[in-house]
């Protein structure tokens, strides 16, 4: 039986739909051209049909954060799809047969990877495929790839206990067929909660690579090249950084929460510890 509605998954939600919503209309409407370049109105305050303001090239502020977002949620999907279609079968592997060289074999190819972090990872890329929006989602997909392996593992090892798991085993069903029929539908709760938390990992990665020019290329906007461009002006026009950072800041708490919450409402164990308190 499911729990109820928390705050943190109501707040998480709400956040999230946010961020999904402004790069959904994005893709029909926003005030201005977000790349167009405007000479005469760079630095431009808010107001005049610019809510935001203008930026150093006289682009609408508002208009790129609406566009960025489609930018981070486009990273975020495909490298955190990235990471579960490798790390999901990989760890599934290793918990089904926890004594075999398999497993040992995954889990050190695992600790491997997960010895290079995301930004070295794109750097190495870039230097050999070029930086862009490719690599940003390869680099961080790829380094997020042990997290749900460890994930995957974990909670494989607590199903591959269970009797209806022993049942199926001892009717001679083959271990695709548990792994299909009975593994991935129970641990189905506990991925979703890390597809949630790998996210927000993303969001971040993907903003520290474009501010150091190894994600999105221009001119597709970008919130953390929309930080690296107002950076020389931090002290003379601070609202140029603050918009862009505060996107990144609610976007990032808006999955952290949305990943607890779905925690608390899809774990009944959890919910028993903390209603015990």
């Amino acid at each position: 039986m499911r729990g109820r509605l928390n705050a943190s998954l109501v707040t998480g939600g709400v956040l999230v739909g946010i961020v999904v919503l402004a790069a959904l209309v994005s893709f029909v409407w926003t005030p201005h051209d977000p790349t167009l370049v405007d000479a005469a109105g760079k630095l431009r305050e808010p107001g005049d049909g610019y809510l935001l303001g203008a930026d150093k090239f006289g682009r609408d502020t508002f208009s790129q954060l609406m566009v960025g977002a489609r930018t981070t949620l486009y990273v975020g999907i495909v490298a955190v799809g990235i990471a579960a279609a490798i790390g999901v079968p990989l760890g599934v592997i290793a918990g089904m047969t926890p004594l075999g060289w398999l497993s040992e074999l995954v889990m050190r190819v695992n600790d491997l990877v997960f010895a290079f972090p995301a930004l070295l990872l794109a750097v190495m890329l870039g230097a050999v495929y070029g930086a862009g929006t490719l690599t940003a989602m390869i680099a961080i997909g790829v380094a997020t790839v042990p997290a749900f392996a460890r994930v995957a593992r974990a909670a494989t090892l607590q199903v591959m206990v269970t009797d209806y798991i022993l049942a199926a085993r001892a009717a001679g069903r083959r271990r695709t067929a548990v792994a299909f029929r009975h593994v991935l539908p129970n641990i189905s709760s506990v991925l979703i909660v890390q597809a949630s938390v790998s996210f927000a990992i993303a969001i971040l990665a993907e903003a520290a690579l474009s501010f150091l020019g190894f994600g999105t290329r221009p001119p597709t906007p970008s919130w953390g090249r929309m930080l690296q461009e107002s950076q020389e002006l931090l002290f003379s026009t601070p609202r140029l950084a603050l918009w862009p950072g505060l996107a990144i800041a609610l976007a990032v708490l808006g999955f952290n929460l949305l990943g607890d919450g779905l925690r608390d409402y899809l774990d009944p164990k959890l919910r028993r510890i903390r209603a015990e308190r």
